[in-house]
């Protein structure tokens, strides 16, 4: 590539980079903001007497100790129950000699064409009758499962060679063994990508735990924080960027710490498929 074209490469990534990163601004900015303030302006979205009067108060007056509780035992619950059970339903499709292997695959892979608010009333008649709305079961049991993590992990199942396999069963390993020793050792980018994209799903997730849960002791952050943030005629905007500034500090984390894990998931993943 040509010297010129490089720089406008670069400039045009420095543009998609602030304007990706400017609703990120606009939320700290406000949450660091005094009372009485408003953003009529672009101007006024520099804070003339930053504070931390919001976040004080949301940690010290508001649940907000209980929705990061409650978030982070649905989301490890989930995504640990995406990396065993998609894991097994995928190697179990891409090692069967049946004929209607790829037709359960197919099936599988045409629920991704659903739309999932369809499913919220279903869902919600099913948990009532079980008694479990407003329990952890309902914010997790619906979700141990996902049917892009199942297609996308059988990718990477089909590139492991058989080879190994034959030859731990010939050494007396049985299916367990070999899948927990061998298989899933050599899945781990995908079950990388897995992890943190079930992670980020789950933990911004809105609407469905609104709709199953209706008490604190199982809210989880983005519900809990919306009703907390709620005044008495009005949203208390710098209080509820306060908590959402702070929820995202897990999100931000996550992907720094695993981005190179996660490039090479996607890319690998792209190859093989």
């Amino acid at each position: 590539m040509r010297p010129r074209h490089t720089r406008l490469v670069a400039v045009a990534l420095l543009v998609l980079l602030a304007l990706n990163l400017f609703p990120l601004y606009v939320m700290v900015s406000v949450s660091i903001k005094g009372e009485g303030t408003v953003l009529a302006r672009l101007y006024d979205l520099i804070p003339s007497e930053p504070t931390l009067k919001n976040y004080r108060e949301i940690l010290s007056h508001g649940p907000f100790a209980r929705y990061l509780f409650n978030s982070t035992v649905v989301v490890a619950f989930v995504v640990l129950g995406n990396l065993a059970f998609a894991s097994t339903a995928a190697y179990a499709i891409a090692r069967s000699r049946r004929k209607y292997a790829n037709l359960m695959l197919a099936v599988l892979i045409s629920t991704m064409m659903i739309p999932k608010h369809i499913m919220m009333i279903p869902l919600f008649t099913l948990l009532l009758k079980m008694n479990m709305i407003d329990t952890y079961y309902a914010l997790v049991l619906p979700f141990l499962v996902d049917a892009f993590n199942v297609f996308f992990i059988h990718q990477y199942v089909k590139s492991v060679p058989r080879d190994i396999e034959e030859a731990a069963f010939m050494d007396g390993a049985g299916l367990f063994t070999t899948f927990t020793r061998i298989v899933f050792p050599a899945l781990k980018p995908a079950l990388v990508v897995v992890a943190v994209n079930t992670f980020l799903l789950n933990w911004n997730s809105f609407l469905l735990p609104f709709i199953l849960t209706n008490s604190d002791k199982v809210r989880t952050l983005p519900v809990g924080l919306a009703i907390f943030s709620q005044g008495e005629h009005s949203v208390d905007w710098g209080l509820l960027m306060a908590g959402a500034t702070l929820a995202a500090i897990p999100t931000i984390v996550a992907f720094a710490f695993f981005q190179k894990h996660i490039v090479r998931g996607i890319t690998e993943g792209a190859v093989r498929g």
